[in-house]
């Protein structure tokens, strides 16, 4: 069955980094795109980044634009979200999301803490 497992997340000051990690299993991975959103509280969820199968075209939210990278290691099965420049309003879970056969398929989610 398909399993998403999110990883990285934590307690970080304004302005710091963190990387995400998203470890997928279940699906040949390099065939389908990948997608992360997050859920802040009393807020839907949003996307955040899209990365295509293969990896050459990603798209971003405008409020993370610059501060996002989204990547993938197709032989390691694994999407990345790395995250600079953090800010207060980026407090928020974050998910995984792959959708093979039509199928929506969601992490457990990773809580990203922005603080000081």
């Amino acid at each position: 069955q398909v399993q998403l497992v999110e990883s990285g997340g934590g307690l970080v000051q304004p302005g710091g980094s963190l990387r995400l990690s998203c470890a997928a299993s279940g699906f040949t991975f390099s065939n389908y795109a990948m997608d992360w959103y997050r859920q802040a509280p009393g807020k839907e969820r949003e996307l955040v980044a899209a990365i295509s199968s293969a990896g050459g075209i990603t798209n971003y939210a405008n409020s993370v634009k610059g501060r996002f990278t989204i990547s993938r290691d197709n032989a390691k099965y694994t999407v990345y979200l790395q995250m600079n420049s953090l800010k207060r309003e980026d407090t928020a879970v974050y998910y995984c999301n792959t959708r093979p056969w039509a199928v929506d398929y969601w992490g457990q989610g990773t809580q990203v803490t922005v603080s000081s």
